[in-house]
């Protein structure tokens, strides 16, 4: 979480894009920001609670001219979010430091450097960071070298930036389980979390791995890896433009982002074809060899990503029939998972620096070397990609809003591929099945398209929410894990108590809630389970429940004064849920607009997750 930018000019001042950055990297972190800079050999640090607006405001009072800065924005995890708090973090007005990350020996150190006459004024773990660089800063008086020594006594996970006002032209930088990367300028240098934040400046960038140090200068940078060996990182080229990352004509970053997903689809789809057939090299060069060797699916994520291996596991059993199990990346690593042989390890990620994601997959890969690594994602360059044997890349584009959609709706489409590539090489799809799946996988964006027309029909519901404090959201099968995201986006952005449930589990527990002020949406496609999801719908009225239905046109279901049907696009059972989320997206949309919410920054929340 948290976001890092920094900026090693010749000619013309750091700031702006300092404050380009940091506008382009808000998504990650947004309750206080702040930004050093080196002025006349002077150490200058402005910071602002709240969003990076608040810092502008502030930094327009004044004129900088510092061709060297760094700059943060945060999302708390040590400290409530204020000034004292906010990054960078100074030392003796000498050392800065910005941080993403948690520091966990940091108690240990801030008691080490209070014996050695440092002051803390903050209640962060970065705080330490500062100190302990000036420490050897001062011993050292080569900043590259402090910033080596420093991070050797550090634990956890961390990127960093450090600059010192004695080091006029040179930022030195650190990576360590959080992602960083270093921007390729004309005679200028530039640092960030994510690429995003540099695209106005460059589209060069050199991705640092864990335990690299960097002493970057406007003409150039040195790396050393963790053993101290000097080293070099190949630059690549980012496929990403600046307006990637611009909203468009819409109101949010979220609403463009759904409408984006008819193209994502598409795209995603293309990716994986060859002359009208899916290509397995799609997944790798090795993946024929691979997947002729697999006798069981685990598939491990985090939140939204989660949900997409549920429902995937709906395919993968009956389709390729392949017994597969889904787990929480923050749970798996502390059950004691067994490894299997023949076991396919299926990482899902949009960004690819999900920390228990990534954490999850090294414990495989340190506990059995040569299992079978799978990973999708959206981002080519990032962590998760780089460390894996076989990789999917989902098509979806930059996605800025915390709460994630199209990301959800290609990797769908990603795993359901997968089943169908698994499927033919086990021989338990036939090639008139697969033809006919592909088929109507190829109508999905022209279906998806169909969804998004609901967007009036669904503003005009979401009025009767706007009071509410509390919902469900139920499903059957496949459209469980649809019901578990469409509650997760009402509650992420509307802030909204919304639980999603298995309908058959109602009599067990939840049909307690219900009464005639708790709203129940139904997920509801004439599949073969509908009939059993008709009775448990009866169970809700019975109880003067308020029902609203998700249905497909086809679905015969009794409508009354305490039932409301939203009829969705006609679509194929298997494909289904990919369409049936688009409604539900919208829906929480509007509510959380309605509400008058940060429908692109909520509360607490943080894109993504790069902290345990």
């Amino acid at each position: 979480m948290c976001g890092i930018v920094g900026a090693v000019r010749k000619d013309t001042s750091a700031m702006p894009i300092l404050l380009t950055g940091l506008r382009s990297l808000e998504y990650r972190g947004y309750d206080s920001s702040g930004i050093a800079i080196i002025e006349d050999k002077k150490l200058i640090c402005v910071k602002k609670v709240g969003k990076v607006a608040e810092l502008e405001k502030e930094i327009a009072k004044d004129v900088y001219s510092g061709k060297v800065g760094i700059a943060h924005t945060r999302w708390a995890t040590h400290g409530i979010p204020s000034e004292k708090n906010a990054h960078p973090h100074i030392s003796t007005e000498d050392v800065a430091v910005v941080h993403n990350g948690i520091i966990e020996n940091h108690e240990q150190l801030r008691a080490l450097l209070e014996s050695r006459g440092y002051k803390f004024s903050s209640e962060t773990d970065t705080e330490v960071i500062s100190h302990l660089v000036h420490y050897y800063l001062s011993q050292e008086n080569d900043l590259f070298s402090a910033v080596k020594k420093a991070v050797r006594e550090l634990s956890g996970s961390y990127a960093i930036a450090v600059i010192s006002k004695n080091a006029a032209n040179q930022i030195v930088v650190a990576r360590q389980g959080s992602p960083l990367v270093i921007g390729l300028g004309y005679d200028e240098m530039f640092v960030a979390s994510d690429a995003s934040a540099l695209l106005s400046e460059t589209n060069q960038f050199i991705y640092l791995e864990d335990g690299d140090v960097a002493d970057i200068m406007r003409e150039g940078c040195v790396i050393c890896d963790k053993t101290g060996k000097s080293v070099h990182r190949a630059p690549v080229k980012s496929e990403l433009t600046a307006e990637d990352t611009s909203i468009g004509g819409f109101h949010h970053f979220m609403q463009k982002e759904m409408y984006d997903q008819p193209e994502a689809v598409k795209k995603t789809i293309e990716s994986a074809m060859k002359n009208g057939v899916i290509d397995e090299r799609a997944f790798g060069a090795k993946a024929h060899s691979v997947f002729r060797k697999i006798s069981s699916v685990q598939i491990i994520a985090c939140g939204t990503s989660y949900h997409a291996g549920l429902a995937a596991r709906y395919w993968i059993e009956p389709l390729a029939d392949l017994p597969c199990n889904v787990d929480v990346a923050s749970e798996y690593r502390y059950r004691n998972p067994r490894f299997r042989k023949g076991t396919l390890y299926v990482f899902i990620s949009q960004s690819g620096e999900t920390a228990d994601t990534i954490a999850c997959l090294n414990m495989v890969k340190k506990e059995n070397p040569d299992a079978h690594i799978l990973s999708i994602c959206n981002v080519a360059e990032s962590s998760l990609t780089r460390m894996s044997g076989l990789v999917f890349l989902t098509r979806a584009g930059k996605e800025i809003g915390v709460a994630s959609t199209k990301a959800f709706t290609t990797q769908l489409v990603s795993l359901l591929l997968l089943t169908l590539m698994l499927g033919r090489i086990r021989k338990t799809i036939s090639s008139k099945k697969e033809k006919e799946i592909t088929k109507k996988l190829l109508t999905l964006p022209e279906k998806i398209e169909e969804a998004l027309n609901l967007d009036s029909k669904l503003r005009a519901l979401a009025p009767k929410f706007v009071s509410k404090e509390h919902c469900l959201y139920l499903g059957r099968g496949i459209e469980y894990p649809i019901a578990l995201e469409g509650a997760l986006k009402l509650k992420e952005i509307s802030y909204i108590h919304a639980e999603g449930y298995q309908a058959g589990e109602l009599k067990h527990g939840p049909l307690a809630l219900v009464d005639e002020n708790m709203p129940v949406i139904a997920v509801a496609p004439n599949d073969s389970l509908a009939g059993k999801l008709q009775s448990n719908l009866k169970e809700v009225r019975a109880r003067n429940g308020k029902l609203f239905i998700f249905a497909s046109p086809d679905t015969k279901i009794e409508k009354d004064d305490g039932t409301e049907i939203i009829l969705l696009p006609e679509v194929d059972e298997l494909l289904a849920p990919i369409v049936y989320v688009v409604p539900l997206q919208i829906f929480a949309y509007h509510v959380a607009v309605l509400r008058g919410k940060d429908v692109d920054k909520p509360r607490n929340l943080a894109k993504s997750v790069t902290v345990e």
